[in-house]
């Protein structure tokens, strides 16, 4: 009997060394995928470098969402600790992620079995369901990306438990030695947060997977764009500052992540030769600004005139 539709295939259910029985045709297994025979076959292949990237980008969301609140609401509440409480997200985030790969196949490693990405649609295999006969209808909805759609709805649901674990203790901690009148409110506003990053994974998953690249990197040129003109960087010691100095590490770290995202496998060695470009528009900002001041240019054209 023919196998129809883009993901249906026959599972193996007996082999020796002379036979092998397979079952009707429907979805596979989870970490498995049909070949072009539409038999189910195990994913035992490692995830590629943009595959990483991507579960890197995922990762950061949670991260950075957790750092945007706790200094929104520090800025609401005039609080201290703001350090500690951005400490305890990235140990909560970095705990979560290790976990996540641990208990992932193979468990009890740092590394994973992947399908790979083919094409958009292996994302939204639930919009491939074949009916061919029109009477019954063949259900082959399955994790063809396996596991790059559960994996990060796990690593979510590690980071809300580690978060729940972690962060009361560490408030109630430094609760004592520095003002903080509203300690939880970051842990209120991430019980907001994480709901929406799964839904957005859910649904829009295959989208970030191929947009992801540029979206880093527009959002690291806006942001840089905003520090410097906002942190009125108009000198080298303006720029030396501690703190200054590690906002624009991190941007300058987001761009080199969108731009190996953005690279060849097979041109990978000429590709990372663009993130010598990585520091280029700050360094071209921090020498033309002198040059660009409007106090200046409405000096000299009062001047000319």
């Amino acid at each position: 009997m023919a196998c129809f539709g883009l993901y249906c295939g026959k599972t193996l259910l007996f082999k020796n060394s002379s036979t092998e029985i397979y079952g009707e045709c429907g979805a596979c297994p989870r970490g498995q995928r049909t070949n072009e025979e539409k038999y189910c076959q195990p994913c035992t292949e490692p995830p590629e470098l943009y595959d990483w990237l991507y579960l890197g980008f995922m990762a950061l969301l949670p991260l950075v969402s957790h750092w945007l609140c706790i200094e929104w609401d520090s800025k609401k509440s005039c609080s201290s600790g703001v350090f500690f409480q951005q400490v305890s997200a990235l140990l909560e985030c970095s705990m979560a992620a290790v976990v996540t790969l641990l208990v992932s196949d193979p468990p009890g490693t740092l590394s994973i079995y992947s399908c790979g990405v083919r094409m958009l649609s292996d994302w939204y295999t639930m919009l491939y369901n074949p009916s061919p006969d029109y009477i019954t209808t063949l259900h082959c909805t399955q994790e063809a990306v396996y596991p790059l759609y559960t994996i990060v709805l796990v690593y979510y649901a590690f980071c809300l438990v580690f978060m729940m674990l972690l962060r009361p203790f560490l408030v109630k901690k430094i609760q004592r030695s520095l003002y903080m009148p509203n300690p939880f409110e970051s842990i209120y506003t991430a019980l907001y947060f994480f709901p929406g990053l799964a839904v957005l994974q859910a649904v829009a998953g295959g989208l970030l997977y191929y947009a992801f690249p540029y979206i880093v990197l527009v959002a690291s040129l806006a942001n840089l764009a905003v520090f410097l003109v906002f942190a009125k960087i108009e000198s080298y010691s303006d720029l030396i500052r501690k703190d200054r100095l590690l906002v624009l590490f991190n941007h300058w770290f987001l761009h080199a992540f969108g731009l190996i995202a953005l690279s060849k496998e097979n041109q990978l060695e000429q590709d990372l030769l663009l993130l010598f470009l990585v520091p280029v528009p700050a360094l071209f900002y921090f020498f033309t600004t002198k040059f660009t001041k409007p106090s200046r240019i409405i000096s000299e054209g009062a001047k000319g005139n």
